[in-house]
């Protein structure tokens, strides 16, 4: 049996393990110390910070610039539409089953494998880290976020997500705007010339007809959507103020501060909750895009959000799996996906490092 498809074989048996125990968001410690053992089993010296597990090639030199391999060991929620158990690995037909293989198990097992194919290199261009990463699915505090303050300077980032091993070289960022329409409480029976709910329509006008300029070839236009409306609480009493929620997926040409002020001219007030799920790019130049691409590998933007949104270098998502399977019912991710992005990151690797 070659390195590789000992590699190949480890990763879905790795992946198995991961299924058998449950990770949900902020709850991975058990993957964490499984993570953590498979890499030390591999001779890997690794660390863990909270449930964040982290390593760096085994000839590492500071002066050398630093590639991040990233994807996360958390989980959602298995929904009700489950007919199998969602913690129980089983392979039927060429398919592995089971909450998270998708989503993104598969990129991490694959991922991890792939580092420890190169830890020993000597002679590298860039220093190699993989980090396997928590809180992804909830954005939380304590994932690849936090995680970054402890890593070195990271130049350029691979994260796995279910593409397909496509290039997904932009994604998009996300800005979420809590909106107040602000009126005048009273009682129904009474006259009311400042009835917030019927400002509505006015406010709704306006998120319709605003347009965003810049168009990315990659990414699209910036997408608003109004997503919630929340008013009123009884049959006989008019509101004080209509709460709005508004969706901003903003593209690589804008940053979350230019969409913050741009929609300061809404006829409402607006607070964003937070401007740090920014897009991300990589140039299409750049060494790893060319190496895909050679590989037989297309590129597109991606609409939805991953861990990309922490970083600030040039990164690229990449990874075995479907997007649209992600957070389905009897989750499963084939077999041969796994089988065969191994040797593709691996190849790619190859031509940055």
């Amino acid at each position: 049996m070659s390195r590789i498809e000992e590699l190949q074989q480890e990763a879905i048996e790795l992946l198995q393990g991961l299924i058998n125990t449950p990770s949900l968001s902020s709850e991975e410690d058990q993957t964490a110390a499984l993570i953590k053992k498979w890499l030390e089993k591999h001779g890997v010296s690794c660390k863990q910070q909270r449930n964040n597990v982290y390593a760096i090639n085994k000839h590492e030199d500071p002066s050398k610039p630093y590639l991040l391999l990233n994807s996360h060991h958390d989980t959602v929620l298995p929904n009700s539409g489950y007919t199998r158990d969602p913690y129980k690995a089983a392979i039927e037909n060429g398919k592995l089953y089971g909450l998270g293989s998708n989503d993104a198990g598969g990129a991490l097992v694959c991922l991890l494998t792939t580092f420890v194919y190169f830890y020993e290199q000597e002679n590298m261009a860039y220093n190699l880290v993989v980090a396997a990463t928590a809180e992804e699915e909830t954005s939380g505090d304590y994932g690849l976020n936090s995680l970054l303050k402890t890593l070195p300077n990271i130049d350029t980032a691979i994260v796995g997500e279910p593409t397909q091993m496509h290039l997904a070289v932009a994604e998009k960022g996300l800005v979420v705007f809590d909106a107040i329409i602000s009126g005048t409480a009273s009682h129904a029976a009474h006259p009311n010339t400042d009835n917030p709910i019927y400002k509505i329509g006015k406010v709704i006008d306006w998120f319709q007809k605003l347009e965003f300029d810049r168009v990315s070839d990659a990414l699209g236009p910036v997408k608003l959507t109004v997503t919630q409306i929340i008013a009123g609480e009884q049959h006989n009493a008019v509101p004080a103020d209509v709460h709005l929620v508004i969706d901003v997926r903003v593209n690589d040409l804008y940053t979350n501060a230019e969409i913050v002020q741009i929609l300061k001219a809404a006829p409402c007030k607006l607070m964003a909750r937070s401007l740090r799920l920014g897009s991300s790019s990589i140039p299409m130049e750049h060494a790893l895009v060319e190496a895909g691409i050679a590989a037989g590998r297309n590129t597109y933007g991606s609409p939805t959000l991953s861990d990309q949104s922490a970083l600030t270098c040039d990164s690229l998502k990449l990874g075995p799996g479907d997007s649209l399977r992600s957070h389905t019912a009897n989750e499963f991710i084939y077999v041969n996906e796994i089988k065969e992005a191994i040797p593709l990151y691996i190849s790619i690797l190859k031509q940055a490092l």
